[in-house]
């Protein structure tokens, strides 16, 4: 039985030390470098499951990278920026609690 893929499986992460880059087949490629992030947040929606319903908003210097909970690197991502001094756990348990339109603002650049 084949399983169905979800629409975060179309979402592809690429990390390097320089630069985070999203790519999607049927949207325009994100990129922003690691020292150009200024705000990290969590945006929830109540558009799943047909639609991903939790996206990591990186942006900064007028660039914006968006990742869908569920896809690969989302993990990867989150792991480098948790460490961020200031990084508000309590946000991130607020977001995983809610079912609707909110966001939620994990760190800012100081």
């Amino acid at each position: 039985m084949k399983s169905k893929k979800q629409p975060e499986d179309f979402y592809e992460v690429e990390i390097t030390p320089e630069y985070l880059k999203v790519c999607h087949p049927f949207n325009p490629d994100e990129q922003i470098a690691w020292q150009e992030i200024e705000e990290i947040k969590l945006v929830n929606t109540d558009e799943g499951p047909f639609l991903p319903d939790v996206w990591m908003l990186l942006s900064g210097n007028g660039k914006a990278c968006l990742i869908p909970q569920g896809s690969k690197g989302w993990n990867n991502v989150y792991e480098i920026v948790s460490k961020y001094e200031g990084f508000n756990f309590e946000n991130v348990i607020k977001s995983a609690l809610c079912t609707d339109n909110q966001i939620f603002d994990v760190w800012r650049k100081q």
